[in-house]
């Protein structure tokens, strides 16, 4: 299959209507998709089934969420919003994994800051956003319950992996109308959480799908061979 032939073309325009068909109703979600390369993100054995909806393995336990995983975080995050373009100044990742999930975000934030426990995960990642010339990410090696900045205000955040609750000191981290868009639960049960900010003093909490991701470990690795 060529990096840059027709096939690749073809199996992405499928992936978008199968989006469609899902429920994916925010254009500007399903724009910022059908750009995004996902093969670049996994190996190349695995770039036949690239563009399936299906989570791959990128190596030491983790895998690349499935597209509408991807495309249904990314619409509840910026649900409020009607504009195209950088329509957020800071958005908080908890989990960059490959870097996949983060590349669909910078086309929605002037400032992407995303925190990931395994380092040679943050290397890869860091290879696939510079093979795409995205420049506006930080990536940090570090634990996703303590590491972010919270001198920091983030007009959102998006979790890839899943705590048994919600890290409620992010709260206090927020932008009022900021949502927390997170996967909740043990690894028999989860579902996708969104903590709507109301005003300083309230939160909404909604649940969505039900879903399955690897659990959010504390701590950091250096050689990822405790995930």
């Amino acid at each position: 299959m060529s990096n840059s032939g027709f096939t690749f073309r073809r199996v992405r325009e499928e992936m978008i209507e199968s989006l469609l068909n899902m429920g994916i109703k925010d254009f500007r979600v399903l724009d910022a998709i059908s750009q995004v390369p996902r093969h670049i993100f996994v190996d190349e054995a695995l770039w036949s089934r690239a563009y399936e909806n299906r989570s791959l393995t990128i190596g030491y336990k983790q895998t690349i969420s499935q597209p509408y995983i991807v495309a249904k975080m990314t619409e509840l995050l910026i649900s409020h919003t009607k504009a195209r373009g950088k329509i957020l100044n800071n958005v908080l990742e908890l989990g960059t994994g490959c870097g996949y999930q983060t590349a669909v975000l910078s086309y929605f934030s002037e400032n992407i800051y995303s925190i990931e426990r395994i380092k040679p995960l943050v290397s890869k990642a860091r290879e696939n956003l510079n093979e795409l010339k995205i420049r506006n990410v930080e990536l940090i090696h570090g634990d996703g319950f303590v590491d972010w900045d919270n001198k920091k205000k983030y007009d959102g955040v998006i979790c890839a992996a899943a705590p048994r609750e919600y890290p409620h000191d992010l709260v206090d981290n927020l932008n009022v109308s900021a949502k927390i868009v997170i996967p909740v639960g043990s690894s028999k049960s989860q579902k996708l959480n969104v903590i709507n900010k109301i005003s300083t003093e309230e939160i909404e909490q909604d649940l969505y799908d039900d879903v399955s991701f690897v659990p959010m470990l504390p701590g950091k690795s250096d050689d990822g061979l405790d995930s």
